[in-house]
């Protein structure tokens, strides 16, 4: 009966997103509700499950994300994206473009959302395009395969992010092995499958051809990597540090707070207000405008991620946890390719990449905590992957695609759609890859 009322819980969730269209937040919360009840949580008791799954997933992610929302923001308002993209191409030349391409995605797409990368490098593409008399979908397929796998699998996004907390992993450990798995991930379904896309010769619309900030406006090359780059840098200098060095008493303290990622956020963003805002013109003033700006972006995310946190407490206050754990321990499915079917599963029903990586981890969390066999990072690092498995007509990033790019329904399935699928099988594969033979 606990499983019956699982399975009902995810198809009302389905229902009520894809069906009667209404907001994911507001879906999980009366989803929770309905589990609590129907699961056996007394009345009084079903509210404060929702509540502290709401606090807790909150409590880790919110300085995190939101923060990270404002660098991004001001990476992106500050030319410092349209500086590193021309720094690129520039170095590596129209024969080497495509992977100028899918590096200049996957350096702007860790500080950058997944939408505002989107809307900000697209027309990026388009200016190589309308340059070079290449295929837009050839020269973009490369860039958005980079946007894509860090929006799944790297944090500070806030799926990546907010699973890291569900699973009680380590974040700097999960972005480098997230890192390591994603280089070869975009490779496969960048340059290598873009090459297949050639015939598509569809001419992007005029009316996204890009207005460029003026280039004497520009940061420098070295400051817009610096800033780009800073909390990658940071998260993994901290985390590496114990492995080379032995710390002990006031030492370790010190490194054990700086390795904190809502620390190393708050360090960075307040370092880029200097880089990227003070240090180039900008009033403190203009730059607060921009941050507020930033989180209003954001609030929607935040809150679909704290409506996961409601559910997930859900099943975890009601023995679902329990139960999916004794089904688990005489099963011979690997945990880290269940995490990847179920949020592949949601994925494919909803289009929604963050609410099913939620989703997935809000199931499978409780048994992975109490399973020390998985390894929490390459679980975050599954669940990920399986989240961008083929979106199609239910995803609102198929259609920014099909429409940038002008592209047919056919077309859109025959390049974005193959594209994600890609993404999320060989990323996949270098999970199992790290679970079988380093970790």
């Amino acid at each position: 009966m606990t499983l019956f009322i699982l399975i009902i819980s995810i198809m009302f969730l389905i229902l009520l997103i894809t069906t009667v269209d209404t907001n994911p937040f507001l879906a999980f919360i009366l989803v929770s509700l309905v589990a609590g009840l129907g699961l056996g949580i007394p009345t009084d008791q079903v509210m404060l499950s929702i509540k502290k799954g709401i606090g807790d997933i909150l409590g880790d992610l919110a300085i995190i994300v939101v923060v990270g929302a404002m660098l991004g923001k001001l990476v992106a308002e500050s030319g410092a994206a349209q500086k590193i993209s021309e720094s690129l191409i520039r170095v590596f030349g129209q024969r080497y473009l495509l992977w100028a391409m899918m590096i200049t995605g996957f350096i702007l797409g860790i500080p950058l959302f997944y939408g505002v990368g989107f809307v900000l490098l697209v027309p990026l593409v388009f200016s190589v395009v309308y340059t070079t008399g290449l295929p837009a979908v050839y020269v973009g397929v490369p860039l958005l395969a980079a946007l894509s796998v860090t929006h799944g699998f790297l944090p500070p996004h806030p799926s990546p992010t907010a699973l890291v907390s569900q699973f009680e992993a380590d974040l700097g450990l999960t972005l480098i092995i997230g890192i390591a798995i994603a280089i070869p991930t975009i490779i496969v379904a960048g340059p290598m499958f873009a090459r297949t896309l050639k015939h598509i010769e569809k001419a992007p619309l005029q009316t996204f051809r890009p207005r460029e900030v003026p280039q004497d406006t520009l940061p420098g090359s070295g400051n817009s990597f610096f800033s780009a780059l800073l909390p990658v840098v940071l998260l993994v200098l901290t985390t590496a540090i114990p492995y080379f060095i032995t710390l002990e008493g006031s030492s370790l303290d010190l490194i054990t707070f700086l390795a904190d990622p809502a620390v190393i956020m708050i360090a960075s963003v307040v370092v880029v207000t200097g880089t990227l805002g003070v240090g180039v013109g900008r009033s403190i003033k203009s730059v607060m405008v921009s941050y507020g700006e930033a989180v209003k972006d954001i609030a929607m995310i935040l809150l679909i991620v704290a409506g996961a946190g409601a559910l997930k407490q859900i099943f975890v206050d009601s023995g679902v946890s329990n139960t999916l754990a004794g089904l688990l321990e005489g099963a011979y499915l690997d945990p880290l390719i269940l995490g990847w079917l179920i949020a592949a599963f949601i994925r494919v029903c909803l289009g929604s990449a963050t609410v099913a990586g939620l989703t997935a981890a809000g199931i499978l969390a409780p048994v992975v905590l109490s399973n020390t066999d998985v390894d929490p990072n390459l679980m975050v690092l599954s669940i990920g992957a399986g989240s961008l498995m083929f979106s199609h007509v239910n995803d609102a990033g198929f259609w920014l695609f099909k429409e940038y790019f002008n592209l047919t329904i056919g077309e859109t399935l025959r390049s974005w759609s193959i594209m994600e699928t890609i993404v999320a099988i060989v990323g996949l594969l270098g999970v199992l890859f790290f679970d079988y033979f380093i970790l």
